[in-house]
């Protein structure tokens, strides 16, 4: 998907290579991929590898997943490793229900974490 053609709706997956339950969520998260990749863009952040992308924001609770519709951020949190889960809060950014409170420290996250996705579908 080109830049042009990106969605907007971004679903990232905050995680840690050393965290058993992100790598145990790596497949939930390649799933929701293969299901909405033509309706979302998706990208996995390693905290330590992309941490560029992060800026000052500093992920607790693995695996934290980022929704975002354009680059206003629709969901920031931990989720528990269940695939119906992550499934219908994508279903639910992508019919725009879900809102996200303003976080400061949050700024810019949604606009950071796209732009590391797109250089990776460059490469």
């Amino acid at each position: 998907m080109s830049e042009l053609q990106r969605s907007p709706v971004l679903v990232a997956c905050l995680c840690a290579d050393w965290c058993d339950t992100c790598r145990d969520y790596r497949a939930v998260f390649d799933a929701l991929e293969h299901e909405f990749h033509a309706q979302a863009d998706f990208v996995w952040v390693d905290i330590e590898d992309d941490e560029a992308a992060l800026g000052n924001v500093d992920v607790e609770d693995f695996p934290t997943l980022l929704i975002a519709r354009g680059d206003e951020l629709a969901f920031y949190g931990p989720v528990l490793p269940h695939a119906q889960t992550a499934q219908r809060l994508v279903q639910e950014a992508l019919r725009g229900d879900l809102r996200a409170g303003a976080d400061a420290q949050l700024a810019g996250l949604p606009v950071r974490v796209r732009a590391l996705g797109d250089a990776r579908r460059r490469d």
